[in-house]
This record gives structure tokens, C-alpha cells and sequence, in this order.
């Protein structure tokens, strides 16, 4: 059984990419393994749950997550999370682009032997 030791904390940027879409006031928020080893971590710890929580400073409404393992990726449908939309919103971002930089800054626990495969990452 895995211990605590054996993961280490990481931003998901660490692991993925992701790019954002919009349609009215719904955020569309894609996240794509850098390899195909970190997409189980991306699977287990990216819950709609989790993303919800996450972004709940923006009082998402609903959370919906689509599995693409074909691209080893996950896409995130979050409504109401754009403050009425494009022609709505009175924020700086209303296409709501910068939510996938957000997101990828969320902290996820990655084993210490995939960590170690990571650029960058000291173990």
C-alpha cells in the first residue's frame, strides 16, 4: 500500500496542458496529458467535485467531465461560471480564457517514481 512519502505535490501544469472555450455562460475547459503516464493521475484526482471546488470562488452552477483517453485528456463543461457571458460580464476576462491557467495551477499528488520522469522536478 502506497504511503504518504510516496507522492509529492505538484501543480497540474506540471502534468498537462489546457486551452478554454465559451459559449454564453459556459466555460469549456480542456486538459491534456503531457504524457500518456500522467493521465491516470489526471483521471483520479480531477473530479467534477474537485473542479467544482476548485473554482468555487466563481460559484460554478454545475460541473460536468468528458474522458477522452484516445488524447489522454479531460474536458470540463462549467456553467455559470462567466458572469452572464461575453456581452454580460463587466470583468476583464469575459471569454473566460485565463480559467484554464487557473485550473492548472490546482495542486495534485503525483508518485515520486512518475515525478522523477517530470522536467524540472527535484525528488
Amino acid at each position: 500500500m502506497p504511503g504518504q512519502h510516496d507522492f509529492i505535490q505538484l501543480p497540474l501544469y506540471r502534468l498537462a496542458h489546457s486551452r478554454t472555450g465559451d459559449k454564453g455562460n459556459i466555460s469549456n475547459i480542456s486538459v491534456i496529458a503531457w504524457t500518456p503516464a500522467c493521465y491516470p493521475v489526471l483521471q483520479s484526482q480531477l473530479t467534477e467535485t474537485a473542479v467544482k471546488e476548485w473554482f468555487a470562488h466563481r460559484r460554478p452552477t454545475r460541473v460536468r467531465r468528458y474522458d477522452i483517453p484516445t488524447l489522454h485528456a479531460l474536458n470540463f463543461v462549467l456553467w455559470d461560471i462567466l458572469d452572464g457571458g461575453v456581452n454580460s460580464a463587466l470583468n476583464l476576462d469575459t471569454h473566460g480564457k485565463a480559467l484554464s491557467f487557473y485550473l492548472l495551477e490546482m495542486p495534485v499528488d503525483v508518485p515520486r517514481a512518475l515525478a522523477g520522469q517530470l522536467p524540472d522536478i527535484p525528488v
